[in-house]
């Protein structure tokens, strides 16, 4: 078992999934009750990933990176090294590739929340931050709640992209996928398939409780209307 491998995808993928309730309720939320009769462009971009070929967003990932461009050269500047190869790199190119996955299950949820208690609550002289705080983001615990697990295990699963923007250093950018297609490219079918089974069974297992936690999630909060 390579427990390197291991130990880094799941820091990674904790490490996108924070980044990504961090960026995706907001972008979310925009997309959910904004009025502005483009914002079809922004789902766009926001789902493309999902239609988008792995290696295709990983190479433009690696071009906008690379010290060519002004933001890799200015990154290099700042931290004094690069970011393909790297697992900064690893983290923005999972950001990118792992965003619908969070942002269309908390828009979904955030469509759901009746608007008569949005409007109560202006009426009632509640700022817009004390409404989201209050109303929008309780009654949406579910959907935000899928969307960090799923972008969570997506990110576990993810083999072209980061093989295009991080390559295999073992201990830096090798992930548990990457671990498996060595192992399938060297003939250990027994190490590959222990390997798999683990990932496997860790997938079902987080999206299963997820699932069974959404359904209580959405259960509890319609009493409380």
């Amino acid at each position: 078992m390579n427990w390197p491998a291991i130990t880094l995808t799941v820091r990674l993928a904790i490490t996108v999934c924070l980044i990504l309730l961090a960026v995706g309720i907001p972008i979310a939320y925009w997309i959910t009750f904004s009025r502005w009769r483009g914002k079809f462009l922004v789902e766009s971009v926001v789902a493309l990933p999902l239609v988008l070929p792995p290696t295709v967003l990983g190479f433009y990932v690696l071009v906008a990176i690379g010290p060519r461009t002004a933001f890799g050269r200015w990154y290099q500047a700042w931290s004094g090294h690069g970011l393909p190869f790297t697992f900064e790199g690893l983290v923005l190119a999972s950001v990118i590739y792992s965003l619908p996955f969070a942002v269309q299950p908390i828009a979904a949820a955030f469509a759901q929340v009746d608007p008569h208690l949005l409007q109560a609550s202006s009426v009632l002289g509640a700022s817009r931050w004390r409404t989201f705080f209050r109303i929008t983001l309780p009654l949406s615990l579910g959907g935000v709640l899928t969307g960090s697990v799923l972008s969570f295990a997506h990110t576990l699963g993810e083999f072209g992209v980061v093989l295009m923007v991080g390559g295999n250093i073992p201990g830096v950018t090798q992930t548990i996928s990457i671990s498996i297609y060595d192992q399938v490219q060297a003939l250990d079918f027994a190490g590959a398939n222990h390997t798999a089974l683990l990932l496997l069974a860790f997938s079902f297992i987080t999206l299963s409780v997820t699932y069974a936690l959404s359904r209580e999630v959405w259960a509890v909060w319609p009493l409380h209307r």
